[in-house]
């Protein structure tokens, strides 16, 4: 596969997504979140993409919290397919997810539906900014939406445990994909202890992104990795905060043909064990 198709199979325009799709129904899904907010829902009610339906990343992205399992666990497939249904998914519909922009939420979604088994998923870059600054139409309020049929599965994508990301650490392919300041342990403000997993190497989600909030080119693409994680290739695994952002990692490395896993406890889970070390400071 080359990086264009792969790009391709990543990323959607939002000249594209505003074109008619005779082939195919486009289901498109608002996951407007960010750390420390909760008005999500009501930005997507003051104005989305026409058609669009809202998602709830905390309650219909994850399971429940718990220091044992993190911020943002996995939700049970039965959870997820249940919520996809009422999103208005039919099995063989196409699906755009989107967010504020830079699509580090909407990442989440994409990585989460592919991983319960649906094949044609796609973020639109740069996110609702993109489609507002292209001057494509919007509407408000909540949309009437008809129960969709899909069947989800769990487990078509690779995830990773605790013990896991430490092997992977020790190996040199574990990935953070928090801000660099988060990761040397200069601040921290959610989780209870400062720095990283041993071992791993830094890669910010930022770093990946235009000014415009949209995913770089291949080639800036490829020269980021190689400043900050080498090739690329070596990557097998990839954690934040929550699994959140570390899914948008997780995209960038898909657009260049690298697929690691995700390790979906993260640094919440990570830090609340008291048996797990901790490192500080740079690589």
């Amino acid at each position: 596969m080359t990086s264009q198709t792969s790009r391709h199979a990543v990323l959607v325009r939002a000249e594209e997504l505003a074109r008619p799709n005779s082939t195919s129904r486009t289901v498109i899904l608002d996951v407007r979140w960010a750390l420390g907010r909760s008005d999500g829902h009501e930005l997507y009610r003051h104005s989305h993409i026409p058609g669009a339906v809202y998602v709830d990343l905390d309650t219909e992205l994850a399971g429940a919290a718990s220091p044992e399992h993190g911020r943002h666990p996995l939700p049970d497939i039965a959870d997820l397919q249940a919520a996809a249904r009422r999103w208005g998914i039919d099995d063989g519909d196409d699906v755009v997810v989107y967010d504020a922009g830079p699509s580090t939420s909407a990442a989440r979604a994409w990585w989460l539906l592919r991983w319960a088994g649906l094949e044609n998923v796609k973020i639109l870059d740069g996110g609702f900014d993109a489609w507002v600054r292209s001057a494509h139409p919007i509407e408000a309020g909540d949309g009437s939406i008809l129960p969709g049929d899909v069947t989800l599965q769990a487990g078509n994508l690779e995830t990773i445990d605790a013990d896991g990301a430490a092997r992977i650490a020790d190996a040199g392919g574990l990935v953070d994909a928090r801000a660099t300041e988060r990761f040397r342990g200069e601040v921290e403000p959610v989780d209870p202890k400062a720095g990283h997993i041993p071992g791993a190497k830094n890669l910010p989600t930022s770093a990946l992104l235009d000014s415009d909030g949209t995913f770089l080119g291949d080639d800036d693409l490829r020269k980021v990795l190689a400043d900050h994680v080498g090739t690329g290739s070596e990557v097998a695994a990839v954690y934040c905060g929550s699994g959140v952002t570390a899914s948008h990692v997780i995209a960038g490395l898909n657009i260049l043909g690298v697929s690691p896993a995700l390790y979906p406890g993260s640094w919440s889970q990570w830090s609340n064990d008291s048996s797990r070390p901790v490192a500080t400071g740079p690589n």
